[in-house]
């Protein structure tokens, strides 16, 4: 179904850690260094960048699993980058090996997998869920 979409298929975000991005600020922990929920997203996203732009359109990719290790703090100021590397691809599912550096280490390491779905399909079954409007 993918047939574009093939293990080796690299996506990178980056960003800069700031106030807004703190375990403190997510309420993940009380100190000013980044957020472990600020990482998965990061993560996510350069998943998102690697898969999404290879999609027919109408599809999108959505999130089902991420096991992530937050190994090292990074401070505020700092550029984080995440690196998403596609290891297989079965039907409409998508596994990524991620890894995220600061300017001196990696930080963090995850496996993650994606769907492919319809993006109208889905939505009308988001739509189902919400209680009616009487």
């Amino acid at each position: 179904m993918l047939e574009t979409i093939q293990p080796g298929l690299i996506g990178e975000r980056q960003v800069q850690v700031t106030p807004a991005l703190t375990a403190r600020s997510l309420g993940s922990g009380s100190l000013d260094v980044y957020a472990t929920p600020a990482l998965a997203a990061l993560m996510e996203a350069a998943a998102v960048a690697a898969l999404d732009p290879l999609l027919p359109a109408g599809q999108t990719s959505v999130g089902t699993a991420l096991e992530l290790r937050h190994v090292a703090a990074t401070p505020t100021g700092m550029v984080v980058r995440a690196r998403a590397e596609v290891t297989s691809v079965d039907e409409r599912r998508v596994t990524f090996r991620i890894q995220a550096w600061d300017e001196h280490e990696l930080i963090g390491e995850a496996m993650h997998t994606r769907v492919v779905v319809e993006a109208a399909r889905f939505l009308a079954r988001l739509e189902a869920k919400q209680p009616s409007q009487s």
